[in-house]
């Protein structure tokens, strides 16, 4: 008993130490987007970007970013402050459940971390940054929410993989609309 009380001390005293040694640090949020296309790659800070959303102020950077889409600023706005209500409970059955893993493993090929040399990897992340965001904003999720609960520091979304995508709908707000309003309407009534 009395070994048993010593060994969990002392792990527990290596595991803290470790921490403070070497000064590991916890992903806890996205700092950063980076943003590939071809061989090109871009990088804009989150808060820049949520600052831009809530307030329409935006760096020189972010500007030219923004303006590369052909999309007003208005328009740029409303996309990323538009929330989604959904409990977490029905959030988490939705991925969890064979749609939602293949919405998940689309979208991991678009947004993911980097470095990830697997699909799953992505999708454990899409997963707790949706439950994460929905966690934050009370029930609720916009694009901010869901990039600030990001896992990792830097978050990759590529433009080649979401221009495939883009192809075959005709406008952003017509995929948010497919994936969140249709199962969700069904999955809320059963």
């Amino acid at each position: 008993m009395k070994f048993s009380k010593f060994l969990l001390v002392k792990i527990f005293f290596i595991l803290i130490s470790s921490q403070l040694l070497l000064n590991i640090s916890k992903a806890n949020a996205a700092d950063e987007i980076k943003i590939i296309y071809s061989i090109f790659s871009r990088t804009i800070k989150v808060n820049s970007l949520k600052n831009f959303a809530e307030e329409g102020k935006s760096t020189k950077k972010l500007k030219r970013i923004l303006k590369a889409t052909g999309s007003t600023d208005k328009e740029i706005r409303k996309v990323l402050n538009k929330e989604f209500e959904i409990p977490i409970t029905i959030a988490s059955k939705l991925i969890y459940s064979e749609i939602g893993n293949v919405f998940l493993r689309r979208l991991s090929s678009i947004i993911h971390p980097p470095r990830a040399d697997d699909e799953r990897t992505g999708m454990l992340a899409l997963r707790a940054s949706v439950i994460q965001g929905i966690n934050k904003g009370n029930g609720k999720i916009n694009l901010i929410n869901f990039f600030e609960s990001y896992p990792t520091k830097t978050v990759i979304l590529d433009v080649n993989a979401l221009s495939k995508v883009m192809n075959k709908v005709e406008s952003i707000s017509e995929l948010l609309d497919f994936f969140t309003n249709s199962p969700l309407e069904k999955i809320k009534q059963n």
